[in-house]
């Protein structure tokens, strides 16, 4: 029984996580961890915040002594 509530609270971690959801509303969310824990499990299992890992688009630097 201990193994299955410890299943399904990841399991909802991962829905939450892939919802969009921040560390600190799915800590609120389970009301008995704290945003730091739900921060270090996300790690840990190797999920992904929105935007971590893409890349930022390439854009041209713009200089002031280019104007005339």
């Amino acid at each position: 029984p201990i193994k299955n509530a410890f299943l399904n609270r990841i399991k909802k971690l991962k829905e939450l996580r892939e919802e969009g959801q921040s560390p600190q509303q799915i800590a609120s969310f389970f009301g008995d961890v704290t945003r730091n824990a739900v921060i270090g499990k996300i790690h840990r299992l190797g999920l992904s915040g929105p935007g971590v890992g893409k890349p930022k688009p390439v854009t041209m630097p713009t200089y002031s002594f280019m104007k005339k």
